[in-house]
């Protein structure tokens, strides 16, 4: 049997190929190369850096496996950052993590799987895949802490039945001691949080320097359309958001609207936040869709826990009905509906004041 292991060159894929070689496997390690510099180098600052392929690269050396790095910058900024951008631009909050595993990292990974001859597909998540009779079913890490069910839940069927993700049966701390058991030169590495290509940390500096448009300043607008304030740019605000407005009006104030063909951002209280809808477009499945009826938990950010929802429309946009009022989801995150521990799949959320299909 041969594997190929995705690998990041940090501790998580460092231990996958790790406990794949322990399996028997015949193992292969790749990286791809999904953001490059002026010269056409990789980063050096983010994630998925040069240092970590070279990371990458020693570990695959001490493990004697051979180990690739795959290009697939055209891909990843048609489909990932060009959308982003654009996102933001439109008074929209993307994720670029999810949309890199949906559009681009999955689908090149099971493609080179199948072109070596390899039987599965490994990577470093903390998550896990059940076989539950003749289905695959995509759960949630035994590490709750640490948890990434949520960005994977665009998997299908037949991505399922070909991954394998080994360190989702682990907790943290039982992967840093096993690379440290092994001497991996990434059992104390740090997890990287930023987006490979954001160098500053900041995706407001990534889009003034590419879109000068996005720091256009304009109006902070109340409940009643009367301005209060001013702010640099719409695309520097998600909805939600509380911290950062450059407005003091004695009690706690949250973005409710943004409009980036007025330039305006609206602001009102948490009570003014809340809502009992969500409405999700570009929905897809791990294994059999649920329907009209069915409650579900469903998430709407990656660190947030399921809150139970009805489903109440489907077809081309889904409609959710929350059990309790939440903060109104900004649109251009995603959705995730489980049950129980398991991920049923989920899509991207829209604005919830446009209409909805009808029930079919």
């Amino acid at each position: 049997m041969r594997a190929l292991v995705a690998m990041s060159g940090g501790v998580d894929s460092s231990v996958a190929a790790a406990l794949m070689l322990e399996q028997g496997y015949d193992v292969i390690g790749v990286t791809l190369k999904q953001w490059e510099g002026a010269d056409g180098s990789m980063p050096t600052a983010g994630c998925c850096t040069l240092s970590d392929a070279e990371d990458a690269r020693r570990v695959a050396a001490q493990l004697d496996i051979p180990y690739y790095v795959l290009d697939y910058v055209e891909e990843f900024t048609k489909a990932v950052v060009e959308p982003f951008a654009a996102g933001y631009l439109n008074g929209l909050t993307p994720n670029p993590c999810i949309e890199c595993n949906r559009m681009v990292r999955f689908s090149a990974l099971l493609e080179r799987t199948e072109a070596l001859g390899c039987d599965v597909l490994v990577t470093g998540h903390h998550a896990r895949v059940v076989e539950d009779g003749d289905l695959y079913r995509l759960a949630k890490a035994v590490d709750a802490t640490k948890d990434q069910s949520y960005v994977l839940h665009m998997l299908d069927q037949y991505a399922l039945s070909k991954i394998r993700l080994p360190v989702g049966e682990m907790t943290k701390t039982e992967v840093r001691a096993r690379a440290g058991q092994l001497g991996l030169r990434t059992a104390s590495k740090p997890d990287s949080q930023d987006i490979c290509f954001v160098a500053s940390g900041d995706y407001r500096d990534f889009l003034s320097e590419r879109h000068p448009r996005a720091g256009a300043p304009g109006e902070v607008l109340d409940m009643n359309g009367n301005v209060i304030g001013e702010h640099a740019g719409t695309a520097g605000f998600t909805i939600g958001q509380r911290k950062g407005l450059g407005v003091a009006v004695g009690s706690p104030r949250y973005v409710l609207d943004i409009e980036p063909t007025k330039q305006t951002i609206t602001i009102g209280t948490y009570e003014d936040l809340l809502t009992t809808r969500c409405v999700v477009t570009e929905m897809s499945f791990t294994d059999r869709a649920p329907g009209v009826g069915d409650r579900v938990g469903v998430k709407v950010r990656y660190r947030s826990e399921p809150v139970d929802a009805d489903i109440v429309a489907v077809g081309d946009r889904w409609e959710f009905t929350f059990v309790e009022p939440q903060p109104r989801p900004a649109p251009g995150q995603s959705l995730v509906m489980y049950v129980g521990e398991f991920v049923l799949g989920g899509g991207i959320i829209i604005d919830d004041r446009s209409s909805v299909t009808a029930v079919l």
